[in-house]
């Protein structure tokens, strides 16, 4: 067994908000497990760069809805390592569709990655934890608008809105059977915004937080980080949104 800690990040091939959680757990000193479902190349890239600092990285590609790759995943990182210390769910799609067009396969496909697939990785890494003496980590990565959603995605944020619950119960569940696995949930805002948003719907996106700006990856990172210091905090789903959760301007 190797003495260096194991990071598994869902949806960390790309550089979008799990690979900045990778890069924080990586300057940590956390070896890295990339997890990608489509993105191979850029997912490849991105283990060359942590490779070359130092950091010792595994690939893993799966469809997290398949319950047979997750367990396959599991199985590939424990036979390299043989420890997960850590793992971060942050892999999501998300689709805009107006209500009138959304259909069974719309919010079957959401689930399957958003909801499905927290709950199998959770399911099976976390009780890999609870025979781990020391324990482990889980924090999953949820939506502040699962408390207010907004128009257009209506398949993506019941699927979303899931993880919290998942959190919650997967705590109760992995806590009671080693106190030392925590599970933990984040609810970003506005921290990445797509680089095609029109302009007025990034404007009103930042004009809708308390602190009037666009948050960053690295602050959803650093929230992540804060939930493994803290080893008296469990269950809890945690708003990283500048305020927008409690904010209704009109």
């Amino acid at each position: 067994m190797t003495s260096t800690r194991v990071a598994l990040i869902t949806g960390s091939g790309k550089r979008r908000v799990g690979w900045h959680i990778a890069e924080a757990l990586a300057e940590r000193g956390y070896a890295l497990v990339l997890h990608y479902r489509s993105s191979a190349t850029e997912a490849a890239e991105s283990a060359a760069q942590f490779e070359k600092r130092g950091v010792e990285v595994l690939l893993q590609q799966a469809d997290l809805g398949d319950e047979s790759a997750v367990r396959r995943m599991v199985d590939e990182t424990l036979k390299r390592f043989a420890r997960i210390d850590v793992l971060v769910n942050s892999a999501a799609i998300w689709e805009r569709k107006r209500l009138e067009e959304v259909t069974a396969d719309d919010v079957r496909k959401h689930f399957e990655t958003n909801a499905l697939g927290t709950f199998l990785t959770c399911q099976h890494v976390g009780l890999v934890m609870t025979r781990q003496n020391w324990g482990g980590n889980i924090v999953n990565v949820g939506d502040w608008a699962e408390v207010r959603p907004y128009l257009d995605y209506a398949a993506y944020f019941p699927s979303k809105g899931a993880v919290s619950s998942i959190t919650r119960c997967l705590a109760v569940e992995l806590g009671s059977r080693n106190p030392r696995v925590r599970v933990n949930c984040i609810l970003p805002g506005p921290v990445m915004l797509p680089p095609d948003l029109p302009e007025e719907e990034r404007r009103q996106a930042i004009e809708a937080t308390l602190v009037k700006r666009e948050g960053s990856p690295r602050n959803v990172a650093q929230a992540v980080l804060a939930f493994l210091d803290n080893d008296f905090v469990t269950g809890v789903c945690l708003p990283v949104d500048g305020g927008r959760t409690i904010y209704a301007p009109d």
